[in-house]
C-alpha cells in the first residue's frame, strides 16, 4: 500500500496524469452514487452533498492558485480572497439578472435589493451581466485585471515579503468595507442571493448540481493542468530561482518583475474562477468573502497539505474545509480556534506539510529497510 503511495507522490511531482486520474475517477463516482444508488443506501450521496464536494473543489482550486505564487514564486498573498470574492460577484450579477420579474418586487431589470432602497435605475457596473459569455469574460478580466494592476505596482517598486504580505491584506480588506455599502450597489451587507436558475435551469435541480459540481471537477482540473505545465516550462524554473535567489535572477539579465507578474495574474484569474463556481452551490456571495480572515485561511489549507507541490494544497483545501464542516456543526464556538493551532502545529511541526510528512515516512521505511539489507 504505501508502495503504491510512494508512486502516486513521486509521479504527482513530474506527471500531471495521476492527479488527473484520480480526479476523474471522483468526479464519475459522485454523479454514479447520486443517480444509481437507492435513497435509503449508505452509498448514496444526497443533492446537498453533491454542491458540497462541489463547493470543496472550488476550494481546492482556490489553495491551487495560492501555492502557484507562494510555493513556487515565493510571494505569500493575504489578500488572495478577493480575487475569489469577485469572480464570485460577477456570477452573482449574472444569477441575480436571470430572476428578473420573479423577484419579490416583480422588477423585471432591477433586484429586489435595489428595489428595497428605492434605486430606480440599474447601475452602470450591472451592465451586461445579464449575458453568460460577458460574465463568463468578466470573471476572468475582472481578477486578472486587479492582479494585473496591484502588481505591476508591487512589483515595480520591489515590494516584497512581509511588505507585500501586509499590502494584500490591506486590499482585501478594502474590499470588504467598500462592499458593505449599500450604496455601491451590491447589495450590502446582505450581499447576493435568493438565485434562482441559469439559462433557464433551476439551480435547485439535482442535474444542475451535477453539472456545477462536473464543472468543478473540470475546472480543477485544468487549473492543475496549466499550472504544472507552467511550473515545468522555461519560465517556471525561472520563476522558482526568483524564489529561492531572486538577487541572482536579477543580475543574469531577467526581468523579474514581469514573471512575477505573470503568476499572479494566472493566479488571480483561477482565483476568480474559483469563486464563480463556488456562488451557484452555495448560494450566496457577500462581503465576508472578503474577510481577513479568509484569505488567511487560504494559507493554512496550502501550509497544511505541502507547500511547492501543487496537488498538496488542492489536498490541504478539501481536508481543512471538511474538517471545518464537522467543527462547525457539532463545535462551533471553537472552529477558529482550532484553526488557529492546526496553524501553529502545521508551522512548527510540519513546515513541509502532509505530503512533506508522507514523503518522510516512506523515506524512513526505505532507509530502515537499506539498512536491515545490510
Amino acid at each position: 500500500m504505501i508502495g503504491k503511495f510512494k508512486t502516486f507522490l513521486l509521479l504527482s511531482g513530474s506527471d500531471v496524469r495521476p492527479f488527473l486520474y484520480l480526479l476523474v475517477l471522483f468526479g464519475a463516482l459522485v454523479p454514479i452514487l447520486n443517480l444509481f444508488t437507492p435513497q435509503d443506501s449508505i452509498l448514496h450521496l444526497s443533492d446537498y452533498h453533491i454542491a458540497l464536494f462541489g463547493k470543496y473543489l472550488t476550494y481546492g482550486l482556490l489553495a491551487l492558485s495560492l501555492d502557484l505564487i507562494w510555493g513556487y514564486c515565493g510571494i505569500l498573498s493575504l489578500g488572495h480572497g478577493a480575487f475569489f470574492a469577485l469572480g464570485g460577484y460577477c456570477m452573482g450579477m449574472h444569477l441575480m439578472r436571470e430572476i428578473g420579474p420573479r423577484g419579490v418586487y416583480g422588477d423585471p431589470v432591477l433586484p429586489d435589493f435595489m428595489v428595497f432602497l428605492n434605486w430606480t435605475e440599474l447601475p452602470i457596473a450591472w451592465y451586461g451581466f445579464d449575458s453568460i459569455i460577458y460574465t463568463s469574460l468578466m470573471i476572468i478580466i475582472i481578477p486578472g485585471l486587479l492582479a494585473f494592476i496591484f502588481g505591476w505596482f508591487a512589483f515595480r517598486s520591489r515590494v516584497t515579503g512581509v511588505y507585500f504580505s501586509i499590502i494584500t491584506q490591506a486590499m482585501v480588506f478594502a474590499f470588504m468595507l467598500a462592499f458593505f455599502q449599500n450604496n455601491l450597489g451590491f447589495g450590502g451587507n446582505n450581499g447576493l442571493t435568493d438565485f434562482k436558475d441559469i439559462l433557464g435551469f433551476s439551480l435547485q435541480e439535482t442535474n444542475t448540481k451535477l453539472v456545477f459540481f462536473l464543472l468543478s471537477v473540470v475546472a480543477l482540473g485544468i487549473g492543475y493542468y496549466l499550472s504544472k505545465k507552467l511550473i515545468n516550462s522555461h519560465a517556471g524554473q525561472v520563476t522558482t530561482a526568483i524564489r529561492d535567489q531572486e538577487d541572482r535572477v536579477r543580475f543574469l539579465g531577467y526581468k523579474v518583475e514581469n514573471f512575477k507578474l505573470f503568476v499572479f495574474v494566472i493566479s488571480g484569474v483561477l482565483a476568480g474562477v474559483a469563486g464563480a463556481l463556488y456562488v451557484p452551490q452555495v448560494g450566496i456571495i457577500n462581503p465576508g468573502e472578503f474577510s481577513p480572515i479568509k484569505s488567511i485561511e487560504i494559507v493554512v489549507w496550502v501550509a497544511l497539505g505541502g507547500r511547492g507541490t501543487l496537488y498538496g494544497a488542492v489536498i490541504g483545501g478539501i481536508l481543512v474545509n471538511l474538517s471545518k464542516s464537522y467543527f462547525t456543526v457539532y463545535f462551533p464556538e471553537y472552529w477558529l480556534f482550532f484553526l488557529g493551532a492546526l496553524f501553529v502545529f502545521v508551522t512548527i511541526f510540519l513546515p513541509r506539510g502532509v505530503v512533506g510528512l508522507f514523503y518522510d515516512l516512506i523515506n524512513l521505511k526505505n532507509k530502515k529497510g537499506v539498512l536491515s539489507n545490510v
